[in-house]
């Protein structure tokens, strides 16, 4: 892919609603992880749409932009996407335990299809990577920016690593994921 306009507007959007935003622990731009989800989808061939999807992913769940402003801008399927991938934070205006929060997203890729799967594959890889680095950086320290321990976050990412792989296959995606996942995997036993 190409530049589009399309992409163009999508990061225009994106970098605008997380324009006040900061990567977890960190002072890094929080517009640098959508940009390097699409980065991912992009290199494995995934089609405009997921990319755009991928530049938009953490506008609905974590700034006040809605499902209803991505398909005005960027059309339904995008919306679709993004939904999909967009955590459910609050039940009945509770805020949900992270636990449960990773479980309900978790049943609900069980239902989805080959594009959403692509999107959680990269946004969990990017995020993986992220913290891996940061695990290099600063040893077990990095687990306490998240809500999860160390185990929780294992067990996620190969919940993921199986639920992907049961929707793409043997994907160089999925494949890529499961090394990622291996690498925490060792250093967590490591140390």
């Amino acid at each position: 892919m190409s530049y589009s306009a399309a992409l163009d507007r999508a990061l225009v959007f994106s970098a605008s609603a997380h324009r006040n935003q900061a990567r977890k622990g960190t002072d890094i731009p929080y517009i640098i992880h959508p940009v390097h989800v699409a980065m991912i989808l992009l290199r494995h061939d995934f089609p405009e749409e997921v990319i755009l999807a991928a530049v938009l992913h953490d506008v609905v769940e974590d700034t006040d932009k809605t499902v209803e402003d991505i398909a005005a801008h960027f059309g339904e399927n995008v919306a679709r996407l993004v939904d999909a991938v967009s955590e459910r934070k609050t039940h009945g205006g509770q805020k949900l335990p992270w636990r449960k929060r990773k479980e309900a997203q978790l049943e609900r890729l069980e239902h989805a299809d080959r594009d959403i799967a692509a999107l959680k594959a990269a946004d969990a890889l990017h995020n993986l990577r992220s913290t891996l680095a940061d695990f290099d950086r600063v040893g077990h320290e990095v687990w306490q920016r998240f809500r999860g321990s160390s185990g929780d976050h294992h067990w996620y990412y190969t919940s993921l690593v199986k639920l992907t792989q049961s929707k793409l296959g043997d994907h160089s995606l999925v494949q890529e994921l499961s090394r990622a996942l291996a690498e925490l995997s060792e250093k967590l036993h490591a140390s």
